[in-house]
């Protein structure tokens, strides 16, 4: 991709949306898996559409605006706002005041920006304006909502949404409701559903469970990632790659998943880039879907927050210093240790502990969005090009996570694309030491040099 590809956007004033119809003036509550600090902020989605000739004079943003607000009929409480009440317990007012909607046109096209997108994206900030005044989380829009008409005909689609009211995977259903809507359907062919209650803690609550990720850890180092000098960058890993971790691996765990030998390697590679002392404790964090969890299920159509932030914590020194399998075993217990009874315990813990944030001191997040089907939201133009996160490092606490994006490089090999956030030093470091491991250059260490022949890992930089 293009990363020095620079365009004008003109955009119109911000508009808000309301629900096409007359919706419940309610209040409701959120879950207390939804309301915890770790998921008040605000999270950015893009997708990138192609020209259909057949659709030739169809406008993108009147289409997606009118089928907007004829979803918000289903969806209303996106038109409401957030207020708090007693021990921080978020819950919606339903207002029905609408959604935050731009529209603009950028003097590009989409093949501007080169075959293979991924984050970061150029001139991302005027791609989704960040409206003044509306970035909070109590008493500002849900959602805001951005299409770009591109010079070819395409269009962009960004969108930001508050992360207390939905997972990936209630955002993709809300999303796909708008596609199908835009579509000429009447109504979600999933109907949506809030029963928020099914995860809100026992009464009297009881955490049953060890939740390590919401620790107390005193950052005494100055080890949280500034927010100044960070570096932004995208790393591909497909079949090759990932099989040159695995060969780093003893038989018996060359079968673990993808996600797990990766999240393994990542996780040595980037203590190893930061250099922390040692003795000092570092924390994965594994976004684990507990959907298939509950027993009866949850209702089909549920689109509220349905994972847990599961952490595996060891020494920098013990990571970095034994072979991969030991953090790839770390990973894997930690992921098996989410059941429902596990959820249970989270709600109980955020009613009783005043809904912590989850442990950012040392601490890294992946969350993989492969399955969530963000590319196959599809408005009457077909599916998107690139779908799925805008940029790494989102969250409360900037730097911390990185999504495991599914991705076709322009070699046409399928795989998935992973950005990261770091210092800019710690950037060149976990460069070296990644390619350290591709290459087969054992023992990683930060003064690995990279070989001309090495593989290429870096896409794209900012």
């Amino acid at each position: 991709m293009d990363t020095s590809l620079v365009f004008k956007v003109q955009r119109r004033e911000p508009e808000l949306i309301a629900p096409a119809k007359a919706t419940p003036r309610e209040v409701k509550l959120l879950s207390d898996i939804d309301d915890q600090d770790g998921l008040r902020f605000q999270i950015p989605v893009i997708q990138f559409y192609r020209y259909d000739p057949a659709l030739a004079g169809r406008d993108p943003v009147g289409v997606i605006r009118e089928a907007l607000a004829k979803t918000l009929v289903f969806y209303y409480p996106f038109a409401g706002r957030l207020r708090e009440g007693a021990g921080r317990k978020l819950m919606v007012d339903c207002t029905g005041e609408g959604v935050l909607f731009i529209e603009a046109d950028a003097d590009v096209t989409l093949a501007q920006f080169g075959h293979a997108l991924q984050p970061p994206f150029p001139c991302w900030e005027n791609l989704l304006y960040d409206v003044p005044s509306s970035q909070g989380v109590l008493h500002t829009p849900l959602l805001l909502i951005q299409v770009t008409r591109l010079k070819c005909g395409g269009f962009i689609f960004a969108l930001r949404l508050n992360h207390t009211m939905s997972d990936a995977a209630g955002l993709v259903q809300f999303m796909n409701a708008v596609g199908e809507i835009a579509r000429g359907r009447q109504e979600p062919s999933v109907p949506p559903v809030w029963r928020r209650e099914l995860l809100n803690a026992r009464d009297p609550p009881r955490v049953t469970c060890i939740h390590r990720e919401y620790d107390v850890v005193p950052d005494t180092k100055g080890t949280i990632i500034p927010v100044d000098d960070m570096a932004h960058r995208s790393f591909f890993f497909g079949r090759s790659e990932l099989s040159a971790i695995r060969r780093l691996l003893p038989p018996h765990q060359n079968q673990c998943s993808s996600f797990d030998v990766l999240t393994a390697c990542l996780w040595r590679c980037r203590t190893l880039a930061l250099q922390p002392d040692s003795d000092e404790e570092v924390r994965i964090i594994c976004i684990v879907n507990a959907r298939s969890k509950f027993n009866p299920p949850l209702p089909e159509g549920y689109y509220g927050n349905v994972f847990a932030f599961s952490v595996a914590v060891t020494t920098a020194g013990k990571l970095c210093e034994n072979p991969l399998g030991y953090a790839l075993e770390l990973v894997r217990k930690a992921k098996a240790d989410v059941s429902e009874e596990y959820m249970q315990s989270l709600a109980d813990l955020m009613v009783t502990r005043g809904r912590p944030h989850f442990t950012v001191v040392r601490s890294y997040l992946v969350s993989d969005v492969r399955r969530a089907g963000f590319e196959d939201v599809d408005f009457g133009w077909g599916k998107a090009v690139y779908g799925g996160p805008a940029k790494g490092g989102v969250g409360a606490i900037p730097g911390v996570a990185s999504f495991y994006i599914p991705f076709r490089n322009d070699k046409g090999e399928e795989g998935l694309v992973m950005p990261v956030c770091l210092p800019s030093e710690a950037m060149q470091r976990f460069e070296k030491e990644l390619d350290s491991v591709l290459n087969n250059r054992l023992p990683p260490t930060i003064n690995t040099i990279s070989s001309s022949n090495s593989r290429q890992l870096l896409l794209s930089s900012l």
